[in-house]
C-alpha cells in the first residue's frame, strides 16, 4: 500500500459528539479500511511507573488510583492507538484469591470498564472488554474447567453490560482454553471476539496445538480476528504470523512484546542477561533488551504489509512505541508532533541556527 493509502485510512476522530459516535465505524469496518492498532501492556507501564507490583501483575491501581489508569489510556490514544481496553486483564477470580482481594471483583471489573469507556467515548476510539489465561485450565480437572467457565461468563458479562464494541481474548498458552473463552463471548455477548494465544519456547501452545491449527480452531468456532500476542518479540512471532496469514481467511492479529527475543531464547520469560550472571530477566531486568523504536516501526510496517490488519505491543509497551507503530503505518498521531527532531540538536543538529562551536565539537562527542 502507498504512503498516500496509508495516511488516508489513518484518520480517526477525537472529542467526538454522541451524534457522531453513533455513525463511526466499529472494529469490522475499520478493519476492512485498513489497520486497527489496539495498545496493550497496561500491567508493566504500571508497573514501571510504580502504580503495579510485578509478580502478582494484579492491577490494584484500579482502586487506588483510577487517575493514573485514566491518564494511560489518554497517552496511548495520544500516541495513536485505534482503542481504548478495559484494563480487565488479570481482574478475575483466580488472581485476586492470590492476593486476598476478592471482594474487589465486581468493583475493579466495573471501574475498569467505566474508565475505558469514558476515555473512549471522548476521542472516538473503540472500547474494548478483555478476558484473559486463567491460569488454573486443567483438561483434566473437571473443577476447575468449571470455575475456568464462571471467570469467562462473569467477565464477559459485565463487558457486554458496560457497552463495548468488541471484546479481546488474549494470552492464551492452552489453545482450548481459548476456545472456552470465544465461546462464552458467544453466549453472552453480541459484539465481535479478537482472540489470540501466545507462544513460549516451544512453537506449539501447551495442547499441542500449532499457531496454524490453534487459529484456524478459532475462526472455524467463529472468531473474527485471531492471532498472537505476548510473550514472543517482533523477531521470533513472524515467522508465526507468515504462517498463520496464510491459512485462515479472517482477520488476523499481531501484538508481540517489545524485548529483543532470539530462536535460542524466543519468549521474554526466557531471555537470560549475560551481565549478570546469565540470570533470568523476567520480569523486572528486562530493560536491556528493550526494542527500540525503530523496530517497532519496522514490525507494523512488515505486519500490515503481510495482510496483518490489528496491530499492536503487548506487555513492556510504552506510549513511544506505540507512537513509533503508528508512524510505521504512515500515520501522524497527536504524539508525532513530539517526534524526534535531530536537525535542531545542539551538536547533531543541522539547523542553520546551531552555533558552528558546537558542531565543530561533534567529531569528538
Amino acid at each position: 500500500m502507498t504512503s498516500r493509502a496509508l495516511k488516508k485510512s489513518a484518520a480517526k476522530p477525537r472529542k467526538a459528539t454522541r451524534a457522531a459516535r453513533a455513525k463511526e465505524p466499529g472494529l469490522m469496518a475499520r478493519l476492512a479500511k485498513g489497520p486497527v492498532i489496539c495498545a496493550e501492556g497496561y500491567v508493566f507501564e504500571l508497573e514501571r511507573r510504580g502504580y503495579l507490583q510485578a509478580g502478582a501483575f494484579v492491577p490494584e491501581v484500579l482502586i487506588e488510583h483510577p487517575e493514573v489508569v485514566e491518564q494511560l489510556h489518554r497517552d496511548f490514544v495520544h500516541a495513536g492507538s485505534d482503542v481504548t481496553q478495559a484494563l480487565t486483564y488479570y481482574v478475575h477470580r483466580e488472581k485476586l484469591r492470590v492476593i486476598g482481594r476478592e471482594k474487589d471483583l465486581l468493583p475493579m471489573n466495573r471501574t475498569a470498564l467505566s474508565i475505558a469507556k469514558k476515555v473512549a467515548r471522548e476521542t472516538g476510539t473503540l472500547f474494548a472488554g478483555d478476558i484473559c489465561n486463567t491460569n488454573i485450565y486443567d483438561p483434566t480437572d473437571k473443577k476447575a474447567l468449571k470455575e475456568v467457565n464462571r471467570i469467562f461468563a462473569e467477565q464477559v458479562g459485565w463487558a457486554a453490560e458496560a457497552g463495548v464494541d468488541y471484546i479481546v481474548a488474549e494470552t492464551y498458552s492452552w489453545g482450548a482454553e481459548a476456545l472456552l473463552a470465544l465461546e462464552a463471548i458467544r453466549k453472552y455477548s453480541k459484539v465481535p471476539a479478537v482472540v489470540t494465544v501466545c507462544f513460549h519456547r516451544e512453537e506449539q501452545l501447551r495442547d499441542g496445538w500449532s499457531a496454524v491449527e490453534a487459529c484456524k480452531r478459532l475462526e472455524d468456532a467463529g472468531a473474527e480476528v485471531v492471532g498472537l500476542n505476548c510473550h514472543r518479540g517482533p523477531d521470533t512471532m513472524m515467522p508465526l504470523l507468515k504462517e498463520v496469514r496464510k491459512a485462515v481467511k479472517c482477520h488476523v492479529a499481531a501484538l508481540p512484546v517489545p524485548y529483543r527475543t532470539t530462536p535460542e531464547q524466543p519468549s521474554f520469560m526466557s531471555l537470560t542477561d549475560p551481565c549478570c550472571g546469565d540470570a533470568r530477566a523476567f520480569p523486572t531486568g528486562l530493560d536491556p533488551f528493550m526494542c527500540t523504536r525503530s523496530q517497532m516501526h519496522d514490525f507494523g510496517r512488515e505486519a500490515y504489509a503481510l495482510g496483518i490488519n490489528y496491530l499492536g505491543i503487548c506487555c513492556g509497551a510504552g506510549p513511544h512505541h506505540i507512537r513509533a507503530l503508528a508512524e510505521g503505518l504512515g500515520r501522524h498521531p497527536e504524539a508525532s508532533k513530539y517526534s524526534a527532531d535531530m536537525s535542531r540538536h545542539a551538536f547533531f543538529g543541522t539547523n542553520k541556527k546551531i552555533r558552528k562551536v558546537q558542531t565543530d565539537y561533534r567529531s569528538r562527542l
